[in-house]
C-alpha cells in the first residue's frame, strides 16, 4: 500500500502535507507569542523542577488535578517538540531546495546532514506523540479536556 501510487506520488502528498504543517506551525507559534500564552504556560522552567517532577512522574506520585497547568516535565517537552518543529521544517527545506537554500544547507552541515537532522527529528516528533499518547491514556480526563478544548 503506496500513499500517491509511485515514489513521485508520495513526495507529492510530502509536500502537500509540509505546507499544511508549516502553516499551522506558523499560526500556533504567532498566536502563542503574540498573546503570550506559551510564555504563560511554558516558562519559567528549571533543572531542578524537572527533575523533581520527573521523579515524581516515575514513581507514580505526580498530580492531575489541575489540568490547565502543565508540570515542569511537559514544560520541557513541549517546548522541545516546538524546537524540534522548527528544526523539521527547516531541515526539510533544505532538503528540498539545496541549491535555492544552500546557506540553510551549510548551516546544517551539508545536503546529508540535512537528511539527517530530518529523519532524528521526524523521529523524535513520533516518539513524542507515542509517549503523548500514553500518557494521556494514564489520565483519561486529559482526554476529555483535550477535546473539548478546557
Amino acid at each position: 500500500l503506496t500513499l500517491g501510487g509511485s515514489l513521485i506520488g508520495g513526495l507529492q502528498w510530502h509536500f502537500a502535507a509540509m505546507w499544511v504543517v508549516m502553516t499551522n506551525g506558523l499560526a500556533y507559534l504567532g498566536y502563542g507569542l503574540a498573546s503570550g500564552r506559551l510564555r504563560r504556560k511554558l516558562l519559567p522552567i528549571s533543572p531542578r523542577a524537572v527533575l523533581a517532577d520527573l521523579r515524581a512522574a516515575l514513581s507514580g506520585r505526580l498530580g492531575h488535578e489541575d489540568l490547565s497547568y502543565y508540570n515542569a516535565v511537559q514544560r520541557l517537552l513541549y517546548l522541545g517538540v516546538i524546537a524540534d518543529g522548527v528544526l523539521v521544517v527547516l531541515s526539510g527545506l533544505a532538503i528540498w531546495k539545496p541549491v535555492q537554500l544552500r546557506w540553510l544547507v551549510a548551516l546544517l552541515g551539508d545536503f546529508d546532514t540535512a537528511r539527517l537532522i530530518h529523519f532524528g527529528a521526524m523521529s523524535a516528533i513520533v516518539g513524542f506523540i507515542v509517549v503523548h499518547v500514553a500518557m494521556a491514556l494514564l489520565v483519561p480526563r486529559s482526554l476529555i479536556a483535550m477535546i473539548r478544548g478546557r
